[in-house]
């Protein structure tokens, strides 16, 4: 048992504490803050920290800065943000790639996805689209499946992300076809060589594709989710198009390094929700069809422990095994 004088002189350094983080959170934000973001510009998620950085300076008067860290399936951007100082300065705006899949696509991460980060929101959850070259022979899902039955192994399909990789392996195991997976970096890389006819499908997350496909530049056949997107009323979901059952999501929320003060955690928490509902959010949101899904910061650490066990089956079901 600690002396008298020693549990005083810890009683006090523990209230000096308290009011040091209580200080620093009635302060925050009081310098620039940083967004990373684990894919590529003009990705789903660049666009929404990009919407969210605009909402997150007008309410605060603070400048934020977006720092794209693609590559390595989300782990250069985890590990960074992983090693920041937990100041609250410095967030990771990802998805279930990092913080779902990641665990269960690899033997080894170089970051742990619970340890290494602290919880403050989930901001959305969204669908993928189901994509093809505009001067693509498919037409339809089905025209894509028979192509892909007489030609086992010749198909090639592109991912920059989890969702992108297990939409089509999941596909694939359900149609019960062969194709070759093709990884980039990020999903807008992907869609590049999609135009240009490098690869023959891929899904993409709606914020990604759709745009493209309202230019022109590509074809929907189908998308991911149990109902149509409001942006993309004419096109079927994949189990309509004929694969029974097939549904696929995907999420976004923001971490903080692991030990991010309680107080910093809380503020972001309310700046972030407040930030859903700015115009530029709300306008983002209404063109990708995304679903507002927010959450406490003890929430979001529940909903990514049954996430993962929801990804550790989906990839388990499409056969793909861990590298």
């Amino acid at each position: 048992m600690k002396p008298p004088r020693l549990q005083a002189l810890c009683a006090i350094a523990t209230l000096f504490l308290v009011g040091v983080a209580a200080a620093q959170a009635q302060d925050y934000p009081a310098k620039p803050l940083t967004i990373v973001v684990p894919f590529a510009a003009g990705s789903g998620t660049d666009q929404m920290a990009r919407a969210m950085g605009q909402a997150l300076t007008e309410a605060t008067k603070v400048p934020v800065v977006v720092d794209n860290k693609p590559g390595a399936n989300g782990f250069i951007a985890s590990q960074y943000v992983a090693r920041a100082a937990p100041d609250g300065y410095t967030m990771l705006m990802t998805t279930n790639t990092t913080h779902a899949a990641n665990e269960h696509l690899y033997n080894k991460l170089p970051y742990d996805p619970v340890k290494d980060f602290s919880p403050v929101i989930l901001l959305a959850k969204g669908h993928m689209a189901l994509l093809v070259n505009p001067n693509s022979p498919y037409k339809t899902v089905a025209d894509l499946l028979a192509d892909a039955r007489k030609r086992p192994g010749k198909l090639s399909f592109g991912s920059g992300s989890s969702s992108s990789r297990v939409g089509s392996e999941l596909l694939r195991q359900m149609a019960g076809v062969d194709a070759l997976h093709v990884p980039y970096k990020s999903n807008p890389f992907a869609i590049t060589d999609l135009m240009g006819g490098q690869i023959d499908f891929m899904f993409a997350d709606a914020p990604t594709a759709v745009p493209q496909i309202n230019g022109g530049k590509l074809r929907a056949l189908a998308v991911s989710g149990t109902r149509r997107l409001p942006s993309l009323p004419n096109v079927p979901t994949v189990d309509e198009a004929g694969v029974k059952g097939y549904d696929m999501s995907y999420w976004t929320a923001v971490y903080l390094p692991a030990n991010a003060p309680p107080a910093v955690v809380k503020k972001l928490n309310e700046l972030l929700a407040k930030g859903m509902n700015a115009p530029t959010v709300l306008t983002f949101q209404a063109n990708t069809s995304g679903e507002l899904s927010l959450s406490t910061p003890e929430g979001l650490a529940a909903f990514q422990a049954a996430e993962s066990q929801k990804w550790g089956r989906v990839i388990k079901a499409a056969g793909i095994q861990p590298e």
